[in-house]
């Protein structure tokens, strides 16, 4: 019987309380299952970073909101959020799922920790970029994204657009050299990334996971970062993100 991927799944925390449990949505393991992965959730234990990333098969890292380091912003600008001890643990968890080239999947507060690893800078507000910057911080809100054509996620997608929740009030402003842009909202802020250098690196600035019970095309994204997480004559995406021929598979037309 073949092997269902491992994944090590991030837990979030209280931070709008005190700090003091894990809290977050099912919808992130449901998501995982249902792609075929074994969801596990990691707790932030420091010592365990190391264990957990040669351990597992891949990384997903979750959203939340608190505080990234000074130098990930734009200078003279910080975070109102407050610290977390998540920070140093995610960061010990990525780059170790990094530097064995396993798959990682960064969803919103993940995707900017992916994204200021690889030298990107956020601003705190995104509404200081512009007065044409549209709403992003409201549950509910829907809007659309473009997808980069030619990037992994419009191959995985199959589509050239996506209409996609937003709940993040801080954005990535500064895109480094390691890093390409994969999807844009219409007015311009960032919504995914993906490090080009790295077999499956990815990172989506609004929550996929909130729509694992429907049939959102999005959806296939979690099927293509199971699938990486498989060895390797196991897996239905070839390495840029297309289908093999001849394969079924999540990559629509």
């Amino acid at each position: 019987m073949t092997r269902r991927p491992r994944i090590a799944v991030l837990l979030d925390e209280n931070t709008s309380g005190d700090g003091s449990r894990y809290d977050m949505t099912k919808a992130y393991f449901a998501a995982i299952h249902h792609a075929g992965g074994e969801p596990y959730g990691i707790p932030y234990f420091s010592d365990m970073a190391e264990c957990v990333a040669e351990g597992f098969d891949g990384f997903l890292a979750v959203g939340g909101r608190f505080a990234y380091p000074d130098a990930w912003y734009r200078p003279g600008l910080i975070s109102p959020s407050r610290p977390s001890e998540r920070l140093p643990v995610e960061r010990a968890l990525m780059e170790g799922f990094l530097s064995r080239d396993k798959p990682v999947l960064g969803l919103c507060a993940g995707m900017q920790m992916l994204a200021c690893l690889h030298g990107c800078r956020l601003v705190p507000d995104l509404r200081a970029l512009g007065p044409g910057i549209g709403e992003h911080d409201r549950r509910g809100t829907l809007h659309a994204v473009e997808l980069a054509p030619g990037s992994i996620l419009a191959r995985i997608v199959g589509l050239r657009s996506l209409t996609v929740n937003t709940f993040h009030r801080e954005a990535v402003a500064d895109l480094a050299d390691a890093v390409l842009p994969s999807a844009h909202a219409e007015d311009g802020i960032v919504e995914a990334v993906e490090i080009p250098s790295r077999r499956f690196a990815l990172g989506l600035q609004w929550h996929q996971e909130a729509f694992a019970g429907s049939d959102h095309p999005g959806n296939r994204i979690f099927d293509a970062f199971v699938d990486a997480c498989r060895p390797p004559p196991q897996r239905l995406f070839a390495a840029s993100g297309s289908v093999r021929p001849g394969d079924g598979g999540a990559a629509g037309s």
